[in-house]
Order: C-alpha cells, then structure tokens, then sequence
C-alpha cells in the first residue's frame, strides 16, 4: 500500500510537493540512513525520481538538484512552483503583454494550476496571476496541469 501523499502506482518521475513543515532528506530509503537535509518549508516543490516500498520511500529532488530520499507521507501530489532566477511577473491572461497583477521574487513558492502552452496560473497566498513555465522549478515547460 502507498504512502498516504503519494499515489499508488504512479509512474515516476514526476512532481509533488513537501507536506510538512520540516521533512528530513536521507541518503538511502530507511530511518537508519542518516539525515543529509533538513527542508523547513512546507509545499517546496520537488520531483519524485522513484519510490521503495510501495511508496513508503521516495526518492526526491529539490530546486537546487539535491538528491535524497525522504518518507513517502512527507511528499504529496500537489502541484507546486518555485521561482527561478529573478523576479517574474504574474499577468492577468496567459500571454506575453499582458497586465501585470504581481510579480515574484526569485525563490517564492506559489501553487500551480491552468497549465497550457507553456504559462501556468501562479498562487502565492492569495495573490495570483500567469507565469511563463520556463520561469518556474515544479513544471515542465509544455506540461498540462488542470
């Protein structure tokens, strides 16, 4: 049986998000593996590279391309982005030109939703608005995201 955030069966890699406000990150799937990250921030996105007993480990990767394997119920499936870089605007429609509504600084973490054609609808506490997906760690640039 799966791990409660990570859904049976899925076929990795794919993202998801740290469900807790502090995860440990280990160097092999099992408690006795010792700590090598300490992640302090619930919803940083991460990708799921592969899972060990049926879910109950997965092995992740953050924004910055650390590696590591953490407890499968401290990652779930939401979709989360992690600005990369500078500052990005969040406009009012999914198009170069657009009204600007926000704009997020590099390293803000918002929900991701829409994805399409390379924007994807960008919330961060409330505040959101569409970013080009080649600005965020968390989605491919072509993905789809309902």
């Amino acid at each position: 049986m799966a791990a409660p955030g990570i859904a049976a069966g899925k076929q990795t890699p794919y993202y998801g998000s740290i469900a807790a406000a502090k995860a440990r990150m280990r160097s092999g799937p099992g408690r006795t593996y010792p700590a090598i990250w300490l992640y302090q921030r619930a919803n940083l996105p991460v990708k799921v590279l592969d899972t060990y007993d049926h879910g109950t480990w997965v092995k992740v990767e953050d924004p910055a391309g650390t590696q590591g394997w953490m407890m499968g119920a401290l990652v779930k499936e939401t979709r989360t982005g992690f600005v990369m870089g500078t500052p990005v605007d969040m406009l009012d429609q999914p198009e170069a030109g657009s009204r600007v509504r926000w704009r997020a600084a590099a390293g803000v973490v918002g929900k991701l939703s829409k994805c399409a054609n390379g924007w994807c609808y960008f919330d961060v506490h409330g505040q959101g608005g569409y970013v080009e997906a080649i600005h965020l760690w968390g989605v491919e640039p072509n993905e789809a995201v309902p």
